[in-house]
Parts: C-alpha cells; structure tokens; sequence
C-alpha cells in the first residue's frame, strides 16, 4: 500500500489530528507507567474522540478516527525504522 493512496482514505480536515496523535504518543512514549503496549490503543482512543468532536457523531468519525491513529502510529514506527536501518549500514 502506498502513502498517497492511505492519504485518501483520510479526511484533509483531520491531519492535525494525526500530527496531535503523533505528539501523544511520543509523550506516552517517555512516560515510565504507561506500557508500551497500550500506547497504540490509548492513540486510536483520543484519534476517535478527536476526529468525532471536528466532524461529528458518526460511524464515519470513528472510522477516520482508527484511520488518523493507525496512520500515527505507522508512521512513527516507518521513520523509527527507517532511521534504525540507516544506522546499521
């Protein structure tokens, strides 16, 4: 699958949200308590909430929701990746 195409499945009003559930997760991230685990559901959590109170009450909203906090997490683990192979070379 291709960015540009996962880029189309989400609406342009809600990559804020995405950028939003990037930050939370990072501070997730550094906090001690918070389980590595349960930082990919906590994002999709509050990926939800977010997209459901800028677009409304809708199945919709939920769907964008897990969309915009899947992508967050994708894309910090691709460029954590990307960053960690660059340094096996």
């Amino acid at each position: 699958m291709e960015w540009s195409m996962i880029f189309e499945l989400i609406d342009p009003r809600l990559f804020l949200v995405v950028a939003a559930c990037w930050v939370i997760g990072y501070m997730l991230k550094k906090t001690p308590k918070v389980p590595d685990w349960s930082i990919v559901y906590i994002v999709v959590v509050f990926a939800v909430v977010f997209a459901v109170g800028l677009i409304g009450w809708s199945m919709e909203a939920i769907i964008q929701g897990i969309l915009t906090g899947a992508f967050a997490v994708f894309g910090h683990q691709a460029v954590k990746q990307a960053i960690k192979g660059a340094g096996d070379k």
